[in-house]
């Protein structure tokens, strides 16, 4: 793993526990930076914290009152937040529109898109303040091309581009950056929402054969957390090993 520069930087890490959030947390760690790991599993994120010499906070993030806490929390105990990556997600059940649960449907809208405008509803006036901030909001290729039988997840990461376009718009002649990636599927543990048959087909779907490793994707977000990305903003940056190249 080669190093970025992130000395000092505190970062803010959903779903930070695992997967691609605890990839993000350690790179963030290794380049001098201080992740706060904010997920649903206290236990886990205080492991995690404990490790990486970082902070852990208990975070639903549909609900606006536990991030409030959350980010107070993490000031408070490591400094002013400098870098937001909002990463938690779930797939939903997979199935046909006809027979999708509404209850599924909202409660994945609510996590994957709606959470991650909470999130930086709630860190952008500190950033405002200190007129610096780095936001990477974690997408999907479904976001992009809409996979089969996964109707809100698809709907809920093309909510997120947008969100993220027009966020980066919105404060792109300011010092804060704000992109997006729409990743493939890497093996992580939110292979255990799907279904054998959705797996597959994600698979045949990417060119290089294989699904995205972890390290893969978080190298590409803290490269986005880092202050070399200082004229993109408002972006959407790729990492699916060739599935889309647009």
């Amino acid at each position: 793993m080669n190093a970025l520069d992130l000395k000092g930087r505190i970062a803010a890490i959903t779903g930070g526990a695992r997967g691609i959030g605890l990839a993000v947390a350690e790179r963030i760690a290794a380049g001098g930076g201080r992740p706060a790991i904010w997920d649903l599993d206290l236990a886990e994120a205080q492991k995690v914290a404990a490790r990486l010499g970082g902070f852990a906070a208990k975070v639903d993030v549909a609900d606006y009152a536990s991030i409030e806490a959350a980010l107070a929390g993490t000031e408070t105990a490591l400094g002013p937040l400098d870098i937001l990556v909002a990463n938690a997600g779930i797939t939903g059940p997979n199935m046909p529109v006809d027979a999708y649960p509404i209850d599924a449907w909202r409660q994945v809208i609510e996590i994957d898109l709606t959470g991650v405008f909470l999130s930086c509803r709630a860190v952008v006036p500190g950033m405002r303040a200190r007129n610096y901030g780095r936001i990477v909001n974690v997408a999907s290729i479904a976001g992009k091309e809409g996979n089969p039988n996964a109707a809100a997840y698809s709907a809920a990461k093309a909510g997120v581009i947008g969100f993220t376009k027009s966020l980066g718009r919105e404060l792109a002649q300011t010092p804060i950056r704000v992109n997006c990636v729409t990743p493939a599927a890497a093996a992580t543990d939110i292979f255990k929402q799907m279904t054998q048959a959705q797996i597959d087909y994600m698979l045949s779907k990417i060119p290089a054969n294989r699904f995205a490793e972890v390290g893969e994707i978080a190298a590409l977000i803290c490269w986005l957390a880092t202050e070399d990305c200082s004229f993109s903003t408002g972006a959407v940056f790729d990492v699916s090993g060739g599935r889309a190249t647009y």
